[in-house]
């Protein structure tokens, strides 16, 4: 019988958190939410009744603890990537500010373990990448000090239905299934490890059963397919999917400063834990292109 939590949530409106918290509820868990105070619950609307939530820029997050009691685990998918040209304070606060006054809470109010999302992207978003890092030595830092069990998760190219629009992969979907005349490419050597929202969801689950009873304060767990694919296989396999009469310009644009050209997930240990890939990359293109067209 799986024992119920209590988990604190970030970033629950957006992809990735949304699906947790569907999962969690769906599981039994008690969630509570921390998310911005003008945040967009388009996702989560249905939910609202069901957690406690929290604005956590309008408020000590200390008082969630107080308030909810013992709290089992939090799980830290909130991130600004400063896509939108965002200043650095902005991502300063949202990947290291906010989850280091979780971690300092945490540890004050003992909580068992803390799961930060760390997402693989390319080196050009320095601010996302150096708050990234240090973020996570924090966390080795708290668990070298025996403070809390510390999870850094890296996570490879995910994608699904209802992604953000400015996703690489929802934009190719989206330009397909609506026949934009051109698409711009890269030549598209750059090799990446997609993988498909309801795998990563299913590997979270995995963690947060498993995770406390395996060794050493800090671990970490790469998710992904395991499989590399190109960008120019990812694009022609949706074109293909969808009988998209978009042209494909691949060549058109040229590699950015810096580009990453292989990236792909080592999931062995999570693989241990009993985890295991379900959806390959033309079943998960099809269903995201199937739910899209509902959308």
């Amino acid at each position: 019988m799986k024992s119920l939590k209590t988990i604190i949530l970030t970033g629950a409106t957006g992809f990735l958190g949304s699906h947790l918290l569907r999962m969690f509820l769906a599981q039994g868990h008690k969630v509570i939410i921390l998310k911005r105070h003008n945040s967009n619950l388009s996702r989560i609307d249905d939910l609202m009744g069901r957690v406690a939530a929290y604005d956590w820029d309008a408020m000590d997050v200390e008082q969630a603890f107080k308030e909810q009691g013992k709290v089992d685990a939090i799980v830290h998918t909130a991130t600004c990537y400063g896509r939108q040209e965002e200043s650095a304070t902005t991502v300063f606060e949202s990947n290291v500010g906010l989850p280091l006054k979780l971690l300092e809470s945490a540890a004050f109010f003992n909580t068992d373990t803390f799961f930060n999302t760390d997402t693989i992207l390319y080196e050009y978003l320095n601010f996302y990448a150096l708050s990234k890092k240090h973020f996570k030595d924090w966390g080795m830092l708290f668990a070298r000090m025996e403070k809390i069990r510390f999870v850094n998760i890296k996570l490879e190219n995910m994608y699904g239905p209802g992604d953000a629009e400015s996703k690489f992969t929802t934009h190719v979907i989206k330009s397909c299934l609506t026949n934009v005349p051109y698409l711009d490419l890269t030549a598209g050597e750059q090799k990446r490890d997609f993988v498909f929202i309801d795998d990563v969801v299913s590997a979270y689950g995995i963690l947060l059963q498993k995770v406390d009873s395996q060794p050493g304060l800090f671990q970490e767990y790469g998710i992904g397919t395991g499989k590399a694919v190109s960008i120019r296989e990812f694009v022609e396999t949706v074109h293909q999917i969808s009988h998209s009469q978009t042209r494909l310009n691949f060549g058109a644009l040229p590699y950015r400063n810096h580009e990453i050209m292989y990236s792909v997930a080592d999931t062995a240990t999570l693989q241990s834990l009993g985890w295991s890939c379900q959806v390959d990359l033309q079943d998960g293109i099809r269903r995201t292109i199937e739910k899209e067209r509902t959308l």
